[in-house]
């Protein structure tokens, strides 16, 4: 069995006197795709902010390679391997889309703040070597203000890529994105994965999404985690059941 890269142990976070996320555990090995699911509430935004130090958890731990995430900022988990793209892109609309992520190297390379180079002079072979990944290269020198919705979030995988990330983490990535674009991201996402070894952990409001790609799936409910799994025992778990739908209701196939 493949060693963790990510191991979460007995997390929590309180907001006052709730619990948001209340002692849930798990791992994550290189080469797999683990979605984070819930209903609204759940408490997995909570758990995903922690891991990427937007939050500092009240208690537990979150190892990466057996080094302590848990409390730092989130700077410097990046520094430590870990990359990340956002529900809604973040991408600098009037760069281009080489200039995006040559400002992401010139922060892997401490000179985000020196003024002795245009970043547009910066690394920029390896830049298109990135774009050229996630297929945006022949749209490189296009600003992001200007390009499709799911093109700009291609480009801002290639910006979390810019740091070789051991861990990707991606909130909702497909969000607000056509059927076909989400398939294409996510097939993209998967083809990374395996060709570098690297693991994600998504969250993802799209069941479609979830089962067609995670490869496992954890489920949160009221902070809570009730059931961990491969896609086909999650679908017919009955306590996932029910805290989707209520008693009486499944999940609908994937499509293949």
């Amino acid at each position: 069995m493949t060693a963790a890269l990510l191991q979460v142990r007995n997390l929590g976070k309180s907001f006052g006197g709730v619990k948001a996320v209340d002692g849930i555990s798990f791992d994550l090995a290189p080469g797999e795709l683990l979605a984070l699911i819930g209903p609204n509430g759940a408490g997995k935004s909570t758990t995903f902010n922690m891991v990427h130090g937007q939050l500092r958890p009240d208690q537990g731990s979150i190892l990466l390679q057996g080094q302590e995430l848990a409390g730092r900022s989130p700077r410097a988990i990046w520094r430590q391997g870990v990359g990340r793209t956002f529900q809604i892109a973040e991408t600098f609309a009037s760069l281009t889309a080489v200039e995006n992520v040559q400002m992401a190297l010139l922060s892997q390379d401490h000179l985000l703040f020196s003024m002795w180079r245009r970043a547009a002079d910066h690394r920029r072979d390896d830049a298109l070597a990135l774009l050229d990944q996630v297929g945006m290269k022949r749209q490189a020198d296009r600003p992001c203000n200007v390009l499709a919705y799911g093109d700009v979030k291609r480009v801002e995988l290639a910006v979390a890529m810019a740091n070789s990330p051991k861990l990707l983490l991606m909130d909702e990535p497909t969000a607000g994105m056509a059927p076909q674009e989400r398939n294409n991201l996510m097939a993209l996402t998967k083809e990374l994965v395996l060709h570098q070894g690297m693991a994600v952990l998504f969250t993802e409001h799209s069941m479609d999404v979830v089962f067609a790609y995670a490869d496992r799936m954890i489920v949160l409910a009221r902070g809570r985690l009730i059931a961990e799994g491969q896609p086909s025992a999650i679908r017919d778990h009955p306590q996932v059941q029910e805290v989707y739908f209520g008693t009486g209701q499944t999940f609908e196939k994937a499509p293949a």
